[in-house]
């Protein structure tokens, strides 16, 4: 890749498909080889994913919010007839710190027991100290974080109820909270921080800037590859490039993780 594009050529690249433009849109304004753009994402996007890997342990997180966002590779459930798995409905899981908005890590699998087992695995391996968590009302987060967490968690859900009777129909966007009920499942979380409005919040941000994920849109992938690449990436970007106005910096910069807000360039570098 690199005797293919110059350094600042794949910067350009990387930077554009960070902020959400599509493969095409990308090809129109640099006249690079849509070929060309998406074996670099995939390339980076791997590199991305191992860094993260790398880089979020012993973390210092105190509130973590846990949730997931759906997607699709190549066709939607309800079109699939390939019994091999290879396209359909997808699940990317993430966990976000409430205090410094960091990502510590996330999953795309399915939505079942057994994902939620891995997920919520991956997220205690990398915690330094006893975390308050917080989900929404699915069923499978109370087992993985009982078997991964034991008693040293403090652990409360958020149930929301949806409709539309008081704010009228809404054909494309979400329904109004009609009403809310917090729950403690195990030790002693703050009642008033059991929330999840940062995880809320962090999938639209991601629905944003992935254009695969983005609701009424033509983009999606065809490839399971392509989309965990372009998920890896995007979460790279986030945690250490992305300046967030609340922070004054990166979450990567307030979780101590760097010491430094990243460019792109230094992303690049890094996931080689």
């Amino acid at each position: 890749m690199a005797n293919v594009l110059n350094t600042d050529k794949q910067i350009a690249v990387i930077a554009a498909l960070a902020e959400g433009s599509s493969i095409r849109s990308i090809e129109r304004m640099t006249g690079i080889h849509r070929d060309t753009i998406m074996r670099l994402g995939v390339k980076v996007g791997q590199g991305c994913t191992a860094l993260m890997d790398a880089k979020m342990r012993n973390l210092p997180c105190t509130r973590l919010e846990l949730d997931e966002i759906w997607g699709f590779v190549g066709k939607k459930a309800r079109t699939v007839k390939e019994k091999d798995g290879s396209v359909g409905d997808v699940w990317t899981w993430c966990a976000i710190d409430a205090e410094t908005k960091l990502v510590p890590t996330f999953m795309v699998s399915d939505r079942s027991q057994f994902a939620a087992y891995a997920f919520v695995a991956d997220v205690a391996s990398r915690m330094a100290t006893r975390v308050q968590i917080s989900t929404d009302g699915f069923y499978a987060y109370t087992r993985a974080i009982k078997r991964s967490f034991g008693s040293n968690v403090d652990y409360g859900k958020i149930i929301k109820v949806y409709g539309t009777n008081e704010f009228g129909e809404r054909r494309y966007s979400t329904s109004g909270v009609l009403s809310s009920q917090k729950f403690i499942e195990t030790g002693n979380p703050n009642f008033d921080l059991i929330s999840t409005s940062y995880a809320e919040r962090l999938n639209a941000t991601t629905r944003l800037h992935m254009r695969r994920l983005t609701r009424l849109t033509l983009a999606f992938s065809k490839k399971r590859e392509n989309f965990d690449a372009a998920v890896g990436l995007h979460f790279a970007y986030y945690n250490f490039v992305k300046y967030h106005n609340t922070l004054h910096t990166t979450p990567a910069v307030a979780a101590g993780v760097t010491e430094t807000k990243w460019n792109v360039g230094e992303l690049l570098e890094a996931a080689a």
